[in-house]
């Protein structure tokens, strides 16, 4: 399995690629926005895309899922079905932060905890992990010790709680209990910024280090 981070929307979101290295099916994980962006990367790399895949409901995450999907004839897949008041709201959002598409979508396949996406021959695990939305979900491709998880974590820091439905509480539950259990070598790619390790999270991070 191969990612590739593609930077989309205004807010910088990290629309990530990951790709089956032998059948080169991909599976696009939050665009957000910039669909031309996106299609010229799929172009430019040679893949064969196979599902859109979101962690989320928020505008810079899901954006442009509706429209994509109809360029590339592929289903939407994500989040938990918690997020389906956000994915209804889109245009709301649009509005709210002053920058245009996002229109609504219904996604092909609600995601819930212990699901599985298969990426060509490659699997994705699915970790619901609640707190920045209701409905947020990871994907985890154990193999390679590699998680998107749009914006639960960050480097050095957490995801917001402060939007409709955010939880404190309930983020931090989801990162010690859903994410560090999978184990400190994992790589991820978070939805903004650079990417870390959970090891490198529980060393320093000043929200969810061991001892905080």
């Amino acid at each position: 399995m191969h990612y590739k981070i593609i930077p989309v929307t205004p807010f910088q979101q990290n629309c990530t690629l990951f790709w089956c290295d032998k059948t080169r099916k991909a599976a696009i994980i939050d665009p957000g926005g910039d669909t031309r962006l996106i299609v010229d990367q799929l172009n430019a790399l040679e893949l064969v895309p196979e599902r859109i895949l979101l962690t989320h409901g928020h505008l810079d995450h899901a954006g442009g899922a509706g429209e994509l999907a109809g360029i590339l004839n592929l289903p939407i897949i994500g989040p938990h079905h918690e997020d389906a008041f956000l994915l209804d709201n889109m245009q709301q959002q649009a509005a709210m932060f002053g920058f245009g598409g996002g229109a609504a979508c219904q996604p092909d396949q609600w995601l819930d905890q212990g699901d599985e996406i298969t990426v060509g021959d490659e699997h994705l695990e699915v970790h619901h992990c609640p707190g920045h939305t209701p409905g947020h979900v990871v994907f985890f491709h154990r193999a390679s010790q590699t998680a998107q998880v749009g914006d639960v974590l960050f480097n050095g820091s957490i995801g917001r709680t402060d939007f409709p439905r955010g939880d404190y509480a309930t983020l931090i539950h989801s990162i010690r209990n859903r994410l560090w259990p999978l184990g400190d070598a994992v790589r991820f790619i978070p939805g903004h910024g650079p990417e870390s390790t959970f090891g490198e999270e529980r060393r320093s991070n000043p929200f969810v280090c061991d001892g905080c």
